[in-house]
């Protein structure tokens, strides 16, 4: 008998609002009617299970996606547990009533609720956002139930009565509107169900009304009963003629065999056992690489990989894998897909995911996130932080692990995961925290080093202290004899704090810095290298939270051990050469910012360093980076914190000092003072051009000699 009545809704406007403004994407319904269908027969298998439907055998528990494009429809079939209309007018006629909530509530003592997708109840009028009109075809699994149609033109109104579905389970049929036909188009229907069903519990198949049959041939032996048999027949044996001692003859290459012609094999176009799903021991390296390819379709390996499994305090599960990545020539963009009971969600969701995390790649699955009614965003609940602290300290715990355990292993992947891990020491205070001690650096001979092994090399006896002009300076550290009580506390805390402060001596480039480089290794001392845009914000925030260390330039003072002691009968000579040589490069180079020191280095072939204090250093970097220089010389900027170093033992300098009036004296000032820069940082273009000239000029002179 038909019946007919109105769609209980709340509010009259609310219908349009569902339709046309719950979800931002309308292809999404494609996810809400397969999710339905999904439910329905997980729905139906727990009921098998506690012995309420006894399922018949070889039935086959799936999904079929039919697009239909001459008709301009789509329908989705489920061998699920169906409904009667009494199901159909409480479940579809009252808009927000949420099936498997109800589901669950009736059955929550005798199964669990981890694989029903179900929330909200309005999945289903997703359908009309691109239909004109829907269909509902449904047969209950009770015994006696009446099969039911159901239908709605996306109005209020809505018709029902007998159907003549004979299967368990339901079928919905769309009408496309005009604007949406797309989605009766083979290909677009596959590309939606790639994106947001690839994972779904449940088998999946796509099939194109109409289309031609396709067919496979295969063994005799290897069908099976679901096979279709067009026909049988014998393949002959196949022969190749080869030449063997000389001789050629028949060889069989394939023996007779019996064969059948079946209709082709439908493949399902989803993987119902996810690599996540399982269990870390259970999985091989070989089907990590393969899990992240098809996901990803990435071809490069990834370095490594994270298997998250967490059932307490809340359900979590998921890989997460480190791509090779390079800051300086690639932009850096992971992908962390977001998956609820294995049904795609949304990408890169900020409040599940760390933001340093977004530059791996991975899937998570949390059947507990508190999704809103669309599923397509969170619920603003403070589980969700507990989530992502979680996801970060799973990471961090990784690599630690890695670097205790597995130290070569570690090694090898660092140059490419420590811009990850130093942008994700920036970003998360807790995670840096974990870190600290497992971050390696690199030394200039290619070693490797923690931060507390970099703190055991030896030091240089240089300290940071404060000149006249209140500017920070290096000075020599210096033994304090003076009795402990005739100190202030104030003096002793200053002093302890000198003492237990450590530097880590680094190179920006070991090119440019190879004069500094070799110093030092001839002065037996070390330095790491930092080459990467973001070491300067990461050793700036290293410092800051660890009081007893402090990084340093190669390049921003000369050690203690690179020089030779000056005796008492020499120091005022020295002072007075000083300010010879301080009067010369002043006018040379027209900058009396410049500070000039003589002092005799143990290396006789060195006749000039620039040294930068590492507090303008930073600055100068800091301008750089925020384009606050633009086109200018960017050494300008921090001539205030430069010191050229003459070596007084070089014959060069000793030249000047003897001809400090001479008429070459100035252009041999400017030409040491360059040397020294280029050892330090390139010229600029005029100061290239300059020099490339001055040096023609000292050349010229060199052959009228």
């Amino acid at each position: 008998m038909a019946k007919k009545g109105s769609l209980t809704i709340n509010s009259e406007n609310i219908f349009p609002i569902i339709k046309k403004w719950m979800y931002s994407d309308h292809d999404i319904f494609a996810r809400e009617l397969v999710s339905n269908g999904v439910d329905a027969i997980t729905k139906l298998k727990k009921l098998d299970v506690i012995g309420q439907y006894s399922i018949p055998e070889g039935k086959d528990m799936e999904i079929r996606v039919t697009v239909d494009p001459e008709n301009k429809k789509v329908m989705f079939s489920d061998t699920g547990l169906g409904m009667d209309a009494d199901e159909v007018e409480e479940y579809i006629t009252q808009i927000a009533f949420s099936g498997a909530t109800a589901f669950l509530d009736k059955y929550k003592d005798k199964t669990n609720d981890d694989q029903i997708i179900g929330h909200f109840g309005l999945g289903f009028y997703s359908a009309f956002m691109v239909a004109d009109e829907v269909h509902i075809d449904t047969l209950s699994f009770k015994e006696g139930a009446k099969p039911v149609h159901w239908e709605c033109d996306g109005g209020t109104e809505y018709s029902m009565e007998d159907g003549d579905r004979e299967e368990v389970g339901t079928t919905i049929t769309l009408f496309l509107n005009e604007d949406s036909l797309e989605f009766c188009n083979e290909y677009r229907m596959r590309e939606v169900l790639k994106k947001y069903c690839s994972f779904m519990p449940v088998n999946i198949f796509l099939v194109k009304e109409g289309a031609d049959t396709q067919y496979d041939n295969i063994p005799v032996d290897e069908v099976t009963d679901k096979d279709t048999v067009i026909e049988k027949y014998t393949e002959e044996a196949k022969y190749e003629e080869q030449e063997k001692d000389g001789k050629k003859e028949k060889v069989e290459i394939s023996p007779k065999r019996e064969m059948a012609k079946i209709v082709r094999r439908e493949v399902p176009i989803n993987d119902p056992n996810p690599l996540w799903a399982k269990r870390p021991g259970d999985c091989t390296k070989d089907e990590y690489i393969e899990f992240y390819r098809k996901v990803f379709m990435d071809y490069k390996e990834p370095l490594f990989w994270i298997h998250l499994n967490m059932d307490y305090p809340f359900n979590l599960k998921g890989i997460l894998y480190f791509p090779k990545i390079n800051m300086e020539y690639e932009s850096i963009e992971g992908v962390i897909k977001l998956y609820n009971n294995q049904v795609f969600i949304a990408d890169n969701i900020k409040e599940v995911i760390p933001e340093f995390l977004m530059l791996l790649k991975g899937v998570i699955d949390c059947p507990d996130l508190p999704l809103n009614v669309s599923r397509s965003a969170l619920q603003n609940d403070g589980f969700v932080q507990k989530i992502s602290d979680y996801i970060t300290k799973k990471v961090a715990d990784k690599l630690a692990g890695m670097c205790k355990t597995e130290k070569e292993e570690y090694e090898k992947y660092w140059d490419d995961i420590s811009p990850f891990i130093k942008y994700g020491c920036l970003k998360d205070d807790k995670f840096c925290e974990k870190m600290t001690d497992y971050i390696l650096f690199k030394d200039i001979d290619g070693k490797y080093m923690t931060l507390p092994e970099c703190l055991e090399l030896p030091q240089k006896k240089t300290e940071e202290a404060t000149g006249e002009d209140g500017e920070k300076v290096e000075a020599e550290v210096v033994e304090d004899d003076q009795p402990a009580d005739e100190k202030s506390s104030d003096e002793d805390n200053k002093e302890e704090k000198d003492k237990v402060r450590k530097t880590v001596y680094y190179v920006t480039d070991m090119q440019q810095q190879s004069q500094y480089i070799n110093m030092f290794r001839e002065e037996g001392l070390d330095a790491v290298v930092l080459t990467h845009n973001i070491d300067q914000p990461f050793i700036n925030q290293l410092e800051s939270k660890n009081e007893d260390v402090r990084f340093m330039r190669i390049d921003a003072a000369i050690n203690d051990s690179a020089r030779e002691e000056t005796g008492k009968d020499n120091k005022k000579q020295t002072e007075k050469d000083e300010k010879t040589l301080t009067k010369l490069f002043h006018k040379a180079l027209s900058n009396d910012k410049l500070t000039i020191k003589l002092e005799a280095l143990k290396n006789e072939s060195i006749s000039s360093v620039l040294t930068i204090s590492e507090e303008s250093r930073r600055m100068q970097d800091m301008m750089k980076m925020y384009s606050m220089g633009g086109g200018m010389d960017m050494g300008m900027f921090g001539s205030e914190g430069e010191t050229l170093v003459l070596n007084s033992k070089n014959q060069l300098v000793k030249y000047l000092l003897e001809h400090k009036k001479g008429e070459d004296a100035e252009m041999f000032a400017a030409q040491l003072y360059d040397l020294a820069v280029i050892a330090n940082r390139p010229l600029s273009a005029e100061a290239m051009t300059k020099f490339v000239a001055r040096s023609n000029d000292i050349m010229l002179k060199l052959t009228a000699n």
